[in-house]
């Protein structure tokens, strides 16, 4: 039964988004409760606890430090539906600070501090996400740049990573700018 509720769902999605989904798929052949558990994981951040704008930068830098192709995509897809102005996304993946915004800037710092383990550039970072925004938020972000991770290394990992694509925004190819390294 869960199987083909799952299978239903996938169908939808790839459809929808235009996505191959094909190692989920495998996920799902595999074991139904660990394409739940994997699921429910990816959407632990409470979108409502920080700025829409910091939640974007946090995760396409997450989701950036994994892949250069299909899942950055979807994300910057799904971050449109959402709302999320073309011009901010394209911001954030060239890293042009003053045209993301000072809300996104600041989650994207604090994403790229915290994937380079640069606790120096970090802890200031989050000490002002708490002072702005408060606990809930800080969470919320870590957990939007965690999660943002989770399909790529999965897609990777299972040997589904093959192919890297021009990465566009409103159908506009945007630059990417390169992700530091961690220390």
């Amino acid at each position: 039964m869960l199987r083909f509720f799952f299978t239903r769902y996938l169908d939808r999605f790839e459809r929808a988004w235009g996505y191959d989904g094909s190692y989920m798929r495998e996920v799902l052949a595999a074991n139904p409760w660990s394409f739940l558990k994997f699921s429910l994981g990816s959407k632990a951040a409470d979108f409502r606890a920080a700025p829409f704008e910091a939640m974007l930068a946090a995760g396409l830098v997450g989701t950036l430090s994994e892949d250069c192709g299909p899942c950055t995509q979807i994300g910057i897809d799904m971050a449109a539906a959402r709302g999320a102005n073309p011009e901010v996304i394209r911001a954030i993946l060239a890293g042009d600070e003053a045209a993301m915004g000072e809300t996104a800037a600041l989650g994207w710092r604090f994403a790229r501090a915290s994937l380079a383990r640069d606790m120096q550039a970090c802890d200031p970072l989050r000490d002002e996400i708490v002072r702005r925004w408060g606990q809930k938020a800080l969470v919320a972000i870590s957990l939007n740049l965690m999660s943002a991770r989770m399909y790529p290394t999965l897609k990777y990992a299972l040997g589904h990573g093959k192919a890297c694509s021009k990465i566009t925004v409103a159908g506009v190819a945007a630059p990417i700018a390169p992700l530091p390294l961690a220390a």
